[in-house]
């Protein structure tokens, strides 16, 4: 393999948005680690109990971090903590599956939010690249598509045409942000973009709760929910360590370009469950079942991020593992009482 030149001076500022999200936690710790001063937007600079953890990342570090205020449905929000930065990382956006206005709780604040930072990012002279957390949901939709892909295999070059309001709203509110995104940059010369289409992201989080999909798939898998059979059901997963630093990366190299899959593995829920038996199945009521049906399998292709960005994924199971412990000892997760289990 060729070697993979990173370029950056940390001199220059860079901002995140959504920064107390899932993954942009990790990729602001990643950014301070390095040293560089991390422009980043959150709701309410002033929640302390949503920002401590940033702030102990940059002590901790020889970074530097500046919160500010800002609203993805408010245009030219994000103006002012772009000043000066010459990468824009991109990573606010909501992830929920169960939502009563698709149109109001998930396409609105990925698609206008989107709009808003890239529009902001075209005013100002100082970025030079933006980088765009999408998700592999902007690929496919229902799991039918895999089988319909050439060769049955998930590629950069396919998108998700078989999302609306009414079908899986969640990748039709990622599919609308990131084609919004890509008419954007092809309509201005001063900054490239580079897109990461993450699969379902497992591990820790930075702080002590977080928000994604993921830990309700950990709930649903350790508090008894899929007790009875797990769905039968395949899907990508990937450590949220390796999708902060396929972000970083695609800063960061300059002949990054277009999209990149990142996922580390495909696997089950009864496969997830089984990479948390060692450790929690003696206590937890973890699924040994599958529920009747037939699962298609979920295949994709990262080659690209390994060859262009370098990534080495790790395990899911080492992730998964981990993201329970937290929430156990964060409370975050509670045995069922009512469970053959005890």
């Amino acid at each position: 393999m060729t070697e993979i030149r990173l370029e950056y001076d940390t001199d220059m500022p860079v901002m995140v948005t959504g920064a107390t999200g899932y993954v942009a936690g990790w990729l602001v710790k990643r950014l301070l680690g390095e040293g560089f001063t991390v422009h980043a937007t959150v709701r309410d600079p002033k929640n302390m109990e949503k920002v401590a953890h940033l702030n102990q990342m940059a002590e901790d570090t020889d970074g530097t971090l500046k919160l500010f205020k800002a609203d993805l449905l408010e245009e030219g929000d994000f103006s002012e903590a772009m000043e000066g930065c010459n990468v824009v990382f991109h990573t606010a956006s909501p992830f929920k599956s169960r939502v009563k206005d698709p149109q109001k709780d998930l396409v609105d604040p990925a698609l206008k939010g989107t709009e808003n930072v890239l529009k902001s990012a075209k005013k100002t002279k100082s970025v030079k690249r933006v980088v765009l957390t999408s998700s592999v949901a902007a690929i496919y939709g229902v799991p039918e598509d895999v089988t319909k892909a050439p060769n049955g295999i998930l590629t950069e070059e396919i998108w998700n045409t078989s999302s609306s309001l009414e079908v899986t709203p969640y990748n039709y509110s990622k599919t609308l942000a990131e084609k919004a995104a890509w008419k954007l940059a092809k309509g201005q010369k001063s900054w490239d973009m580079v897109v990461i289409n993450p699969a379902l992201v497992f591990g820790p989080g930075t702080a002590k709760s977080q928000t994604s999909e993921s830990f309700n798939v950990v709930k649903s898998l350790m508090g008894g929910r899929m007790e009875s059979g797990a769905p039968n059901m395949c899907l990508g997963a990937v450590d949220v360590r390796d999708v902060a630093e396929a972000h970083f990366r695609a800063a960061f190299i300059p002949d990054a370009e277009g999209r990149y899959i990142t996922f580390s593995e495909s696997c089950s829920f009864l496969g997830l469950a089984d990479m948390l038996r060692s450790q929690y199945g003696k206590d937890w009521p973890l699924p040994e079942v599958e529920a009747p049906g037939h699962s298609i399998e979920w295949r994709a292709d990262n080659s690209k991020s390994q060859e262009k960005l370098g990534m080495i994924y790790g395990g899911v199971g080492v992730a998964i593992n981990e993201m329970a412990a937290q929430m156990i000892k964060e409370g975050l997760l509670e045995k069922p009482k009512a469970s053959k289990k005890k």
